[in-house]
């Protein structure tokens, strides 16, 4: 029931993708039409903006289909990872995007280019609602899987982008001041920047096999020795193959008398129940070893 709970999730991730490919896809070739034809340097470089999104999105949708095949004799985990590494791509997309819109504002601090504020302002329009709609389509998938996440922060920055695009019409049409355009730049692009490195550190995480962020060692530590006929724990690992796919590996040493199989099975139930760890290894050991013995000692001083 899990597995098919994971594989629609699954593929309605990958359609709402699809989707706001699309949008995306078509809003930039509007800028780069729209930008053109009214000579707005600002509409040009979000449009640059929507294609990395573009790009970024359409690995998204690479790494969703590479995920689901199977696993093989080279990689007995499967391609799970692969959704990781497309998590990073894109943030390191977006810290690249968030610079690029820092240095044009400096540019822009320096020699504001003429802006034609109509035809600015009914693009940017345009552009709002095709980012709201983006993000209401993968609002659904952002909490359960990074690469999705990663995509929805970009549409995130798309939104900001195309509102700051908007206000700073509206001024420059009343105002003349053409500076606005540059300080709405950098307020997008600080606004970027510390969710995108959030994005990048989760992800690195992940590909460092670290705990996942929901779960304390200490705690899963203190459940297991708590286990009735387990005497010792020692060499646990948990990690995350990728979003929400976490796994578990552990050696128990048996107390005097307990029996194999029921501790084994206590210990997985109690896992899977209080930890959501469905993914585990556990060996289970009548006696440790002099130096397994020694090692866990250790770990249980340390921890103290």
């Amino acid at each position: 029931m899990g597995h098919d709970h994971d594989h629609g999730a699954s593929t309605a991730n990958e359609r709402s993708l699809w989707i706001v490919l699309a949008l995306t896809t078509t809003f930039m070739l509007v800028e780069v039409v729209g930008g053109a034809l009214t000579r707005s340097l600002a509409l040009i470089s979000d449009a640059a903006h929507m294609f990395t999104d573009s790009a970024a999105l359409a690995i998204a949708l690479a790494a969703l289909a590479i995920a689901r095949r199977p696993a093989d004799h080279k990689r007995t985990f499967g391609y799970f990872r692969f959704e990781i590494l497309a998590a990073v791509f894109n943030a390191l997309v977006l810290l690249v995007v968030a610079g690029y819109i820092l240095y044009e504002a400096w540019q822009r601090f320096r020699e504001p280019p003429a802006i034609q504020s109509a035809g600015m302002l009914a693009i940017a329009l345009v552009g709002l609602a095709v980012n709201v709609a983006g993000m209401r389509i993968l609002a659904g998938g952002a909490d359960s899987s990074l690469n999705v996440k990663g995509a929805y922060l970009e549409v995130w920055s798309d939104m900001l982008g195309s509102l700051g695009v908007l206000l700073a019409a509206l001024v420059i049409a009343f105002t003349g001041w053409l500076w606005v355009d540059a300080l709405v730049a950098v307020a997008i692009g600080l606004w970027v920047l510390p969710r995108t490195w959030k994005l990048l550190k989760e992800s690195l995480h992940i590909l460092l096999e670290g705990v996942p962020r929901e779960l304390a060692l200490g705690d899963i530590e203190r459940a297991l020795r708590s286990v009735p006929g387990v005497r010792a724990i020692h060499d646990l690992h948990v990690w995350a193959l990728s979003s929400g796919r976490n796994s578990l590996t552990v050696q128990v040493v048996l107390a005097p008398g307990a029996a194999e199989q029921e501790v084994l099975g206590a210990t997985a139930r109690m896992l899977e129940a209080r930890f959501r760890l469905a993914h585990t290894t556990i060996q289970v050991e009548a006696q440790a070893c002099e130096q397994e013995s020694a090692h866990a000692h250790s770990r249980e001083h340390d921890h103290r």
